[in-house]
């Protein structure tokens, strides 16, 4: 217990010394004392004292050699804090400012990675996800060379299933709602987006349905055209899932848009 409370009264002694030292260090009015103080805070990974100095002085020293590692290690720094909108910003604008710079590479990776990592969840909006998608995409493109690319391509997959994950669920909730004109524009949209999706053969589906369901419940005037496109939809349907699990409901769909048809001839 003594020994406990020794090695406790230790610690609040240095945090107090550490304090004092960095009050002092705060006070100073050279900035390159801070400079090389918030250098050394960064390699200690104390990253909320480099924060501070860094922002003290970076506004004095523009233009500076200093400067452009002080403002890497600022977007670094709030990067470990975890505060990914603002690292996203540094970098970003490290970027622009320091074009030429040995570090433009890997603060473009940072910029894009910063974003990925405000990515939500697929039931939330996906705006950022977007915007991070477009700057990894223009970092691989800019750099497909780098050592970042592999993990950069591999960002990207994983924020093309949230996307696709997302525009899946769009569509079923547009079929639940039955919002018919509108699920139909979704789920092509969804088959343009994600050609290669494993759910595309549902929605392939999904549109059999709803063209049926929009038909039936459309004026006379236009039911008839609207069966037929739901027989094209079918057609389309089993041309490219011949073996599909949805099947015998899609028939279903086609027998009774048939009959619909056969009905508007005899009528005439």
């Amino acid at each position: 217990m003594r020994e406990i409370r020794i090695l406790f009264l230790l610690v609040v002694a240095v945090s107090i010394v550490g304090c004092s030292k960095f009050r002092k260090i705060q006070k100073s009015g050279d900035w390159k004392v801070k400079y090389e103080a918030a250098l050394e805070y960064y390699e200690e990974e104390d990253y909320h004292r480099t924060i501070i100095l860094l922002e003290d002085i970076l506004p004095i020293i523009r233009g500076t050699e200093e400067a452009e590692l002080g403002n890497f290690y600022l977007a670094y720094s709030y990067f470990h804090q975890k505060q990914y909108i603002l690292s996203a910003h540094h970098f970003d604008e490290f970027v622009k400012i320091y074009g030429r710079s040995e570090y433009v590479m890997e603060a473009s990776y940072m910029h894009a990675y910063s974003l990925y990592l405000q990515s939500p969840d697929y039931q939330l909006d996906q705006t950022v996800t977007y915007e991070a998608v477009a700057a990894m995409q223009n970092f691989i493109n800019k750099y497909s060379s780098s050592e970042y690319a592999p993990e950069a391509d591999r960002v990207i997959d994983d924020m093309q299933e949230k996307l696709e994950k997302k525009a899946y669920e769009q569509c079923k909730l547009y079929y639940k709602l039955r919002r018919y004109k509108s699920a139909l524009v979704v789920y092509d949209n969804f088959a343009d987006d994600f050609p290669d999706s494993d759910y595309n053969e549902e929605v392939a589906y999904l549109r059999i349905e709803t063209s049926y369901d929009l038909a039936e419940k459309s004026i006379t005037s236009k039911q008839e055209e609207r069966f037929r496109s739901t027989i094209d939809h079918y057609l389309n349907f089993i041309d490219k899932y011949p073996n599909s699990k949805f099947l015998k409901d899609a028939e279903k769909f086609y027998a009774e848009s048939i009959e619909e048809i056969t009905r508007f001839a005899d009528s005439n």
